[in-house]
């Protein structure tokens, strides 16, 4: 029986780590402060929206919301996000995406203030995070197959990695995540050569799906030992969602791998509070 690496179960353990620092910011008076910037009534930005406020209210920070008309022109948006950045009582800004189409997302993303940018989408954000300069926050679902791995024991050191996807988000990121605790990391993708990606794969010790597409790691990619950490969301004609592994298949032959949902998904917005919190704390000057 493979291991199922649940991620609320590592969620609920960061979850009290948050809340045991909050006293020292309250007894400032400060309240950790979350800007949720929509624009549009996507049902999937309101659902995402949701669950931030859940999780913010549960561990104990307060969520603002800015909702604004999917017609917005572009400049207003960025007035919008401008006027969060001055607002010394809001400690990071979440943005939900993608933006509406005639809006210049990455002009939009970088005019965050970097070190209020709690999902790392800026260029700055970014550029920080991959030169280890400290300024900005690690992409969170990139953050949370490193969380996963770490809740559940899984040694990285010295262990062969491969990671299918390349984005900013998350491919990349976790690539790089990977490096630094010691792994020798193999990243694949789309356009890899499908043998290769099965000789690859099938020589790894943990296997990063993240390629955002059903399918893309099989049986015949697994091996006994491995973990399986499963990025994708997927959706088939009923609504069901699934991810970028064949679950079904792969999970009787590896050691342990993440479900969806209820994988790596549960951890985004946890660690979206630990970045409020670390932006409060620097604010506040509490190391």
């Amino acid at each position: 029986m493979e291991k199922l690496l649940k991620g609320k179960a590592a969620a609920d353990a960061l979850d009290a780590e948050i809340m045991n620092r909050l006293p020292a910011l309250y007894e400032k008076n400060i309240v950790p402060t979350i800007a949720i910037v929509r624009v549009g009534e996507k049902p999937d930005d309101i659902a995402y929206e949701n669950g931030a406020v859940k999780k913010a209210k549960k561990v104990g920070v307060q969520p603002e919301k800015y909702t604004c008309p999917a017609d917005i022109e572009q400049e207003d948006l960025i007035a919008v996000i401008q006027s969060i950045n001055e607002n010394e009582k809001i400690h990071g800004i979440l943005l939900l995406q993608p933006l509406p189409k005639g809006i210049d997302a990455r002009a939009v993303k970088n005019s965050i203030a970097p070190e209020k940018d709690l999902d790392c989408v800026s260029d700055a954000s970014l550029a920080g995070f991959f030169t280890g300069s400290g300024v900005g926050y690690p992409p969170c679902t990139a953050e949370s197959c490193m969380e996963i791995l770490k809740f559940y024991e899984i040694p990285v050191w010295g262990k062969k990695a491969v990671v299918i996807g390349r984005s900013m988000v998350i491919g990349k990121p976790v690539a790089m995540m990977l490096l630094a605790e010691n792994a020798t990391v193999t990243t694949c993708h789309t356009k890899t050569d499908k043998d290769d990606l099965i000789s690859y794969c099938r020589n790894a010790d943990i296997v990063i799906a993240a390629a955002g597409h059903a399918g893309t790691f099989t049986s015949e990619m697994a091996a006994p030992g491995q973990t399986v950490i499963d990025v994708g969301i997927n959706f088939d004609d009923e609504g069901h969602m699934f991810g970028d592994v064949d679950f079904d298949e792969v999970s009787p032959l590896v050691q342990a791998i993440t479900p969806v949902p209820g994988g790596v998904g549960s951890m985004t917005t946890t660690l979206l509070m630990r970045h409020l919190v670390d932006a409060a704390e620097k604010a506040a000057g509490i190391e």
